[in-house]
């Protein structure tokens, strides 16, 4: 579906998709107000769509999903408070330490297998002050990322997603989920997306990955946390004025772009399974659930980047020798065969 002019191949994220021709023409059109006053009609129309595809009661539009998640720990925590995650997760490893910056937060890191964390293992994280002689932080926050990126864009098995709710809830903690890419996951997995976060207090998602809209994320939870969430974004600069030009993207996005993720996995598995086959490079093929593909190569990730570049493609280095590739709606069938066979002239 690329729909720009380029002669290169962009792997390296789904962050570098552009509106097409049909959803530039929806938000051209797109019934505007003052969305800080309340009175913007597209972005109601967004918030009240989002909020009834994850059986939630409420929404909130907002600029990035970096300023999701942040939303998301100052509306839940108090300054002092510890948030529970994976060692690899984008609020730990992505987002600029705002979860200390923003909401006085410390951090319990929770390791993983592929980004997919054990419920035991999350129950073993969260410190209580009480019973600690004044010690401990409270753990009052327990953050899952769904997919996750760093674990190679794997899916939780939905009794993990469940079990680790409940160990939040059980310890006195509420759940989120970071689910920049969760569609991918509701894709991938075939599970409903309500049913999916169904246990969760809070979901952020990304409009602007894989779903193709050019700016957004949406944060999902009850009234009475949207409420709260609301005066956090005013205070972090988060309110926007005529933004159903934007909204609008983010509509047509759930109409049209969703179902088709299923293309992206697929070309994903095609390209992994041509490069591991490959002397000199390893995929891990267990991760490859969704749309990206974590290369390991013989070269250094800096000379395997220049020398793919000089095929036209482009790729991201995430470690010494390895880089990932990700799918998205602008990469062809095609696009994945000069990809293949730019790894096979390495």
């Amino acid at each position: 579906m690329r729909e720009y002019p380029s002669g290169r191949v962009d792997l390296r994220s789904d962050t570098v998709t552009q509106p097409t021709a049909a959803m530039r023409a929806v938000m051209e059109s797109a019934a505007v107000g003052d969305d800080v006053l309340g009175d913007d009609p597209t972005v109601q129309a967004l918030q009240i769509r989002l909020a009834e595809m994850l059986g939630k009661e409420a929404a909130l539009f907002v600029p990035s999903g970096t300023m999701s998640n942040a939303v998301a720990i100052r509306a839940h925590t108090s300054p002092g408070d510890e948030i529970i995650t994976e060692t690899t997760s984008h609020i730990y490893q992505y987002e600029g330490g705002g979860y200390a910056a923003l909401s006085g937060c410390s951090i319990s890191l929770v390791p993983a297998t592929r980004g997919i964390m054990n419920p035991d293992d999350v129950a073993n994280a969260i410190r209580k002050a009480e019973g600690s002689l004044g010690h401990y932080p409270d753990g009052t926050m327990v953050c899952v990322e769904n997919t996750s990126n760093r674990g190679g864009g794997t899916c939780y098995p939905q009794e993990i997603l469940d079990s680790i709710a409940k160990v939040a809830h059980d310890n006195g903690c509420v759940a989120h989920i970071d689910g920049a890419r969760l569609f991918n996951a509701v894709i991938a997995t075939g599970t409903d997306a309500a049913r999916m976060v169904r246990d969760y207090d809070s979901i952020s998602i990304c409009l602007s990955k894989g779903l193709g809209a050019p700016v957004g994320s949406v944060l999902v939870g009850s009234s009475d946390f949207i409420n709260r969430a609301h005066r956090w974004r005013k205070m972090f600069g988060g309110g926007m004025r005529q933004a159903g030009v934007i909204a609008a993207g983010g509509l047509f996005a759930l109409d049209h772009h969703i179902e088709r993720l299923a293309e992206d996995h697929t070309r994903a598995r095609k390209l992994a399974e041509a490069v591991n086959a490959m002397d000199g490079f390893t995929v891990d093929m267990e991760s490859v659930q969704t749309n990206m593909v974590y290369i390991d190569g013989d070269l250094d990730a800096k000379e395997m980047m220049a020398r793919l570049s000089k095929h036209g493609i482009d790729v991201l280095d995430v470690g010494p020798t390895a880089v990932r590739a990700v799918i998205h709606l602008h990469i062809t069938d095609e696009d994945i065969d000069r990809t293949i066979a730019a790894f096979a002239a390495l």
